[in-house]
């Protein structure tokens, strides 16, 4: 049995520990989770979909907290640190907390193969049990039907988008990954979707799950008012007005907090939130690098955007940000990506191209990058780097006062620009 004291080196034991990264299916971790008798007695809101899944947990965590609840929430991939991953109180897990935690799993799975994300999946939900959380918010990793954190069954479960992705893992047409996310749905259980154009494989799953499916724009809605600058929320349970535009930046957003509103209207017997509390948590959220501005000259934004889906929403959110006079964009991507979709979205909103790839084997070279980029945009600028830092330095003197910076692409990407500026 492998045993460590330092986080470092139990990471680098759960990157070796199973033959593959990913594994779809919930067999391996489910003998675990019955070995470590995780048994969570606290509600559990599940979110799954293709994008978005991060901003709508940060919501629910940040309108949770709010009404003094203490939750944990688990999400992935992770920016900076693993232990961003593992939050209680929208704290992020020590490392001493994590290690034990991971010790746990290690001595229960005997001679059963995990996944890094497997291992970490049971490590979190050890740690919201051993820590007495009131309630638990779990991100999808991938798919759903067959993702480590469908080893948990979810009292609310959300798919928030499905649109192409991963689809050497999960199909190839909507249809098929739908059926795969619809997967997180459960029995009895209150069921949300809020693409406006659901696949009919995932009413269908639903219809045969018998969960309690709440569509958007039929069983739930969101409208601007106040000329824009509130915007109130119908469910079931009621219309919440006057709320604040959410602290997370672009008009999509607004998609994704109607949404968590309507889960937390959903479970309101059990875990009731005022409006003050709603909009306490509306005001307060932050999740980085999902269309982050940072402050200062030239204006420089974040983005984890790495598929055509996140492109189109990005596409929309630049254009709310008013005048720039350049944009230099600093992007890398894993070459299994639909780079090319996501270049030609982008394309006629970025001047110049500063194209690296991120260190890490799935990466798409920069020659790469550039071959895709001057194809779908020729006119535009473009410069290759060694590394993600130097793309970003090169944009940094490259870009004027009046000009913008994106950083976006994979997290990968995004995570070495964060590192560049330290």
């Amino acid at each position: 049995m492998f045993v460590a004291d330092t986080l470092e080196a139990w990471l680098a034991h759960l990157e070796q520990l199973h033959p593959s990264a990913i594994d779809m299916g919930l067999e391996r971790v489910a003998r675990v989770r019955d070995a470590l008798g995780l048994k969570p007695g606290f509600p559990i809101l599940t979110v799954g979909g293709t994008n978005g899944k991060g901003s709508v947990c940060a919501m629910l965590t940040a309108m949770l907290r709010a009404a003094g609840y203490k939750v944990g929430t688990y999400t992935s991939p992770h920016l900076l640190t693993y232990n961003e991953r593992v939050r209680i109180d929208l704290e992020p897990a020590s490392d001493a907390a994590i290690v034990a935690a991971f010790a746990a799993v290690e001595a229960a799975r005997g001679d059963t193969s995990l996944t890094y994300f497997e291992f970490g999946t049971l490590a979190a939900m050890q740690q919201f049990i051993a820590a007495g959380v009131d309630v638990a918010v779990l991100e999808v990793g991938l798919g759903g039907r067959l993702d480590a954190v469908n080893a948990f069954d979810a009292d609310v479960a959300a798919v928030v988008n499905v649109d192409l992705d991963h689809q050497a893992y999960l199909g190839d047409t909507r249809e098929k990954i739908a059926f795969e996310k619809a997967g997180i749905y459960r029995p009895g259980q209150l069921a949300f979707c809020a693409d406006p154009n659901p696949p009919q494989a995932l009413l269908d799953v639903a219809a045969q799950q018998g969960a309690e499916l709440r569509l958007l724009s039929r069983d739930y809605s969101w409208q601007l008012e106040a000329e824009g600058n509130q915007w109130a929320c119908t469910t079931p349970a009621g219309t919440r007005h006057a709320l604040p535009l959410p602290a997370l930046r672009g008009n999509y957003q607004l998609g994704n907090a109607a949404l968590a509103v309507a889960m937390l209207d959903g479970v309101r017997n059990r875990l009731p939130v005022s409006l003050g509390q709603v909009k306490r948590g509306l005001l307060e959220v932050e999740w980085p690098a999902r269309c982050q501005v940072l402050p200062g000259r030239p204006q420089t934004v974040l983005d984890v955007a790495h598929n055509p889906h996140a492109a189109r929403a990005l596409r929309q959110a630049l254009d709310g940000m008013g005048y720039a006079a350049n944009t230099h964009a600093v992007f890398g991507a894993m070459a299994d990506k639909d780079i090319a979709s996501v270049v030609t979205i982008l394309a006629d909103r970025i001047d110049c191209w500063h194209l690296a790839a991120p260190q890490i084997a799935r990466a798409a070279s920069s020659e790469q990058l550039a071959g895709i980029v001057a194809a779908a945009a020729p006119k535009a600028q473009v410069k290759r780097y060694d590394s993600v830092a130097e793309a970003w330095r090169g944009a940094c003197e490259a870009a004027g006062e009046a000009d913008r910076i994106l950083a976006f692409g994979s997290f990968y990407t995004v995570a070495e620009v964060m590192a560049a500026r330290g």
